[in-house]
């Protein structure tokens, strides 16, 4: 970890602990305590304070590049998915949301 980096990056998993976390705590009133350093899309280990969900807070470009190409692939995972039981519609919305984020993070 480089003390000396003034980069906000995003986390490898692009913030999905959180939902994650909040998920576990309004189910079952539990809440853990979020890590100190987490792994950055672009292979850093950062604290997790150095990190965020909105691509125009990411300034690694790096960490960008990765989450750019992850929204994109994720996308394209919606769209061919043939075991998920959403409406078409809806996968469709999904798809365009990650395509849009993917836009957003490979934006300057």
């Amino acid at each position: 970890m480089d003390a000396s980096d003034p980069h906000i990056h995003v986390t490898v998993d692009l913030g999905t602990e959180t939902e994650t976390r909040n998920l576990l705590s309004s189910t079952f009133g539990l809440v853990a305590d979020r890590p100190s350093v987490v792994k950055a899309g672009c292979g850093r280990r950062v604290p997790f304070a150095m990190t965020a969900q909105q691509p125009e807070h990411v300034t690694c470009l790096p960490c960008r590049d990765y989450a750019a190409a992850r929204h994109q692939r994720v996308a394209e995972q919606l769209l061919e998915s043939r075991t998920l039981t959403l409406d078409p519609g809806d996968l469709r919305r999904a798809a365009d949301h990650h395509r849009d984020l993917a836009r957003r993070y490979a934006s300057d």
